[in-house]
């Protein structure tokens, strides 16, 4: 299966996940601090890292962002804060998703599942025809290497927002509810106090730069979803 890669200082905790995941037939490891996950995750170069935000030393934050500067891994954060700025910065440095604490081992293995379908769906669509890179309002997304550029000046995209904008501008006019988001891109249901999707969108407007067109062209339908608007 997967390699998996459990940066969390709590013990107990971090080997009930390790248990639990290998009952599923990954490979896990398992470090307990932020200078640790980045040594580990250069060496063995994990499928999925998940990642808790307060860890000695080095916090989960700054391995985040550090990751991010040459990696792509996919990165599931843990949080034992349920307030909304934990979850905004976790997804800011480049977190693909966030389970604030506690949780059960059901709920964070369906999220585990999720996230590595995504990878693998991604993954067989590599390769693709120039016809599937999209341009508009000066923004190019290529999908082949998960690239994306406005005005010719590359923006930084978590493989999650490069989907979540990839599949609004295929689009255009077309009103996607937050629930069919969740399951397309995110691969499962949440609670209505769920701020995932939001938060995505949050983030793509400010990464492409709220004053662009493109960006612009992001808007929300009260009630129901986000959509790309026409021309």
């Amino acid at each position: 299966m997967a390699t998996i890669l459990i940066v969390e200082d709590e013990r107990n905790l971090s080997n009930l996940i390790r248990r639990n995941l290998e009952e599923e037939g990954h490979r896990v490891l398992q470090v307990f601090d932020g200078l640790s996950a980045l040594t580990t995750a250069a060496a063995e170069t994990p499928d999925l890292i998940i990642l808790d935000i307060m860890l000695p030393g080095i916090d989960g934050l700054e391995v985040c962002r550090r990751l991010r500067q040459t990696s792509i891994v996919p990165i599931l954060m843990l949080t034992a804060r349920a307030e909304e700025i934990d979850r905004v910065l976790g997804l800011e440095v480049g977190a693909d998703d966030y389970l604030t604490k506690p949780f059960s081992m059901r709920e964070l293995g369906a999220r585990v599942r999720a996230i590595l379908r995504r990878v693998e769906m991604m993954q067989a669509a590599s390769g693709p025809s120039r016809d599937d890179v999209v341009t508009v309002a000066g923004l190019r997304l290529d999908p082949g290497g998960f690239e994306a550029a406005l005005d010719g000046q590359a923006v930084d995209l978590t493989p999650r927002e490069f989907a979540l904008l990839h599949l609004l501008v295929r689009h255009p006019g077309r009103v996607f509810s937050r629930a069919y988001l969740l399951d397309e891109l995110w691969g499962y249901s949440a609670e209505a106090y769920d701020r995932t999707v939001d938060t995505h969108i949050y983030r793509l407007r400010q990464k492409l730069g709220a004053e662009s067109e493109v960006a612009q062209r992001i808007v929300a339908v009260r009630g129901v979803g986000y959509k790309f608007e026409r021309e």
